[in-house]
């Protein structure tokens, strides 16, 4: 089992579920780059690691990337042939990394064009990669790719919120939109879900369904078999958005997830549509 593989198995992650859609060349190369985007968020995110050191090793993935690995170990070894196999682009891996790099600090964003500059990097980057992997032909699967990636992020930040705040001081939402409800930081860190909480929480996920319309209002037909996995992803991620709504955003006291038995059935339901179309 390859450096990338183990990664990916034990990450368990919606993304590496929705990956058992694709054939296998595709299948293993998304696997390569699932796992180097884990490595590197989780370079970023590493307690047991003193800021400088994770930023060294960032780093040098960054020059790397940029101007070859030294001693590459087998990770690297696969991403570079990867790049290379399906001629990514440079500038998005290294704005994948940039986005890590900017996890090491607790975050503060003033606005929600500031939080979608952190977005691009984080996950609309990595879409815009995955579908080149995927082997989508259309432009407008690039819409589509930026589009979903903001609404899975801003899924994630809303999920997150108690984790990013208690691990690391983070704050993802917009500071601006705080003030709007006149929520404050310390209520934030003092876990107040409270009327002012529940308003600003059903805004941004209003905001993150706006981003799910607008994916699937640019999804091309001709691209819609190669992006079957970032569908799945899309279906797993509203209906954990819709859960959070309908249950009062509980954001504090417990995790948000999908069964494993309701992803299959997502996942065999996509199947069986990709073999109608085939």
């Amino acid at each position: 089992m390859s450096d990338a593989s183990e990664i990916t198995r034990r990450a368990q992650s919606n993304l590496a579920f929705a990956l058992h859609i694709l054939s296998r060349d595709r299948r293993e190369d998304m696997v390569v780059f699932y796992a180097f985007c884990r490595t590197l968020d989780d370079l970023a995110d590493d307690p047991g690691v003193p800021p400088a050191r994770r930023m060294e090793q960032l780093d040098a993935w960054h020059d790397g990337l940029v101007c070859g690995f030294a001693k590459p170990d087998t990770l690297q070894q696969q991403v570079i042939a990867l790049r290379d196999r399906r001629g990514l682009s440079n500038d998005l891996l290294t704005a994948i990394l940039d986005g890590c790099r900017m996890d090491l600090q607790p975050q503060r964003f003033a606005t929600w064009e500031d939080l979608s500059g952190y977005v691009w990097k984080v996950a609309c980057a990595v879409g815009l990669v995955s579908i080149r992997i995927f082997g989508c032909r259309h432009p407008d699967s690039e819409r589509y790719a930026v589009a979903l990636g903001r609404a899975l992020q801003l899924t994630n930040i809303l999920r997150d919120i108690r984790e990013d705040h208690d691990h690391g001081g983070r704050i993802y939402l917009p500071l601006a939109d705080l003030a709007r409800f006149h929520y404050s930081e310390k209520d934030l860190a003092d876990h107040v879900r409270d009327d002012r909480f529940l308003r600003l929480m059903a805004f941004e996920a209003d905001r993150a369904e706006g981003y799910f319309r607008e994916a699937a209002g640019v999804l091309p037909m001709e691209d819609r078999s190669a992006l079957a996995a970032a569908r799945i992803m899309q279906e797993i991620y509203q209906l954990l958005l819709t859960r959070m709504r309908r249950d009062g955003f509980r954001v504090f006291d417990r995790r948000y997830r999908v069964s494993r038995g309701r992803k299959l059935a997502i996942l065999l339901k996509h199947f069986a549509a990709n073999l109608c179309v085939r």
